[in-house]
């Protein structure tokens, strides 16, 4: 009996989303975007209690991809932070009822700055609703509590239009995953939107030789430096034409291994990435083609080298 409750808990929600999917007005919620995007100030966004939650985490998805904004408590507000508010701003107000008392002086501020307000909310003739320059509704009735008291379907449905909005932001910007890295440079996800050239060898601590050199310096220079490979420099433009990798050494094992030229074992025309390229993309590449370094190459010299290890 436990999991079925659970499952129909479930089961509502995904109704609550149906109906809103199906409800939802297409000119509000174009309307409410058009506004949010012309907006050159911040995009503030305000709800009391569970809405309240839900409010400040649109507000941190939009900052997040690249629509600056901040969370204002209505109780904060109404003890001095209106003066958080100005004239180039944009107000997200969500309640489900439409009649919170504590967003009134909000309403009322922002309509004697006359900036425009985007309201969430179930009671399309609310005050709130009446007050605001684009409504989106969300169903009513339909809140998975069996009790109809505490926000379930309500401020699920609320969640997801902020992510609708959100992400149209996003898209009508065309922010990108660098973008994206200049907002978000710790964590895993920030480690691999960085580009090669943020993590890469460079200067002496690249291996590199010269076309006329033997096997044996070739040897010595792998050695010391570690990567399990070195690059062949042309000795006329200092270009990359080739690399030698431990399964070269591997191969190409004789007698006279060490006398010969680096040109005789060298793979040509090596596998290069761009400086520009980022981690994520080095690592999928990595992986397609079971190698584990890349010389970076800008027109065609060397200037850095990155291994699966430094990346990991």
């Amino acid at each position: 009996m436990t999991f079925s409750i659970g499952q129909n808990v479930i089961d509502i929600e995904i109704k609550a989303l149906k109906l809103l999917k199906k409800s939802i007005s297409r000119n509000q919620f174009e309307t409410a975007v058009n506004f949010l995007y012309k907006t050159t100030g911040k995009i503030i966004i305000s709800g009391i209690g569970k809405s309240g939650h839900i409010a400040s985490k649109i507000s941190s998805t939009l900052s997040s991809i690249g629509s600056s904004s901040f969370f204002l408590h209505p109780s904060e507000a109404n003890h001095g932070d209106l003066g958080m508010i100005t004239k180039r701003d944009c107000m997200i107000l969500i309640s489900n009822s439409g009649e919170s008392s504590e967003l009134i002086n909000l309403i009322l501020f922002c309509k004697k700055i006359n900036i425009p307000i985007v309201s969430i909310t179930s009671e399309e003739k609310s005050t709130l609703a009446k007050q605001s320059s684009a409504v989106l509704l969300i169903p009513k009735s339909v809140e998975a509590c069996p009790l109809e008291l505490a926000p379930t379907s309500s401020t699920t449905c609320t969640l997801v239009i902020g992510d609708a909005l959100a992400i149209t932001l996003l898209r009508k910007r065309r922010f990108t995953s660098k973008d994206f890295l200049k907002l978000h440079p710790g964590g895993k996800l920030g480690r691999l939107l960085l580009k090669v050239s943020d993590i890469m060898k460079t200067h002496k601590l690249i291996p590199l030789i010269e076309q006329d050199k033997n096997v044996s310096e070739a040897i010595l220079e792998m050695t010391s430096k570690g990567q399990g490979c070195v690059g062949v420099l042309s000795k006329k433009y200092n270009s990359l034409i080739g690399i030698i990798t431990d399964g070269d050494l591997r191969r190409f094992m004789s007698k006279n291994l060490l006398e010969k030229k680096v040109t005789e074992i060298m793979t040509k025309n090596p596998k290069t990435l761009s400086p520009d390229t980022l981690v994520d993309e080095a690592i999928k590449l990595m992986n397609k083609q079971s190698i584990t370094n890349y010389f970076i190459t800008k027109k065609k010299k060397p200037i850095g080298i990155i291994h699966l290890h430094d990346i990991l």
